[in-house]
């Protein structure tokens, strides 16, 4: 009897499971909404006095997200200000929603890698898993290896899609 081959073992392809790049932590939506008047204006002593006694405290060691889900007209500073109480505790603050601190969270992982570890390499990026990868993740791990990897293919080793491959 002939011993099982695993094939995708001697295949000699490289996996990069981006879940690997997850920034562990506590993400918090920061909705401005609540601070307006009437959910239309921002009127400037109310929220300054709302940033003078808000315990900033309770965002310690949190990656935070500022947005303002309301249709309304936020001057650009009543952002800024936030962050500046915001940023002595929080790991990281963005401006945008959930997904914009995710991507900008992997972008600064993913800035980190090693490409050259990937010269000539048959890599496959998994594409499952439970951790929300944003998309830019994506297209950002392509970006990088694309210039160096022998070819790039997306899922797993036993079943991929090929996206690219280095011409002879």
């Amino acid at each position: 009897m002939e011993p099982i081959v695993n094939k995708v073992a001697a295949s000699g392809l490289t996996t990069i499971d981006l879940e690997e790049f997850y920034v562990k932590g506590e993400r918090v939506l920061f909705d401005m909404k609540d601070l307006l008047f009437q959910g239309l204006i921002l009127r400037e002593k109310d929220f300054r006095d709302f940033v003078k006694n808000e315990d900033w405290s309770k965002y310690k060691d949190k990656y935070v997200a500022i947005i303002c889900s309301a249709d309304a007209i936020v001057p650009t500073w009543a952002y800024m200000l936030l962050t500046v109480h915001l940023e002595p505790y929080a790991k990281k603050v963005v401006f945008g929603d959930l997904e914009t601190l995710e991507t900008v969270l992997y972008n600064e992982a993913l800035s980190k890698l090693n490409s050259e570890a990937y010269k000539n390499a048959r890599v496959v990026i998994k594409g499952c898993g439970n951790l929300p990868v944003p998309k830019a993740a994506y297209v950002e791990i392509t970006r990088l290896l694309r210039p160096v990897a022998k070819s790039i293919m997306y899922g797993e080793p036993c079943s991929t899609v090929p996206l690219y491959k280095q011409a002879k």
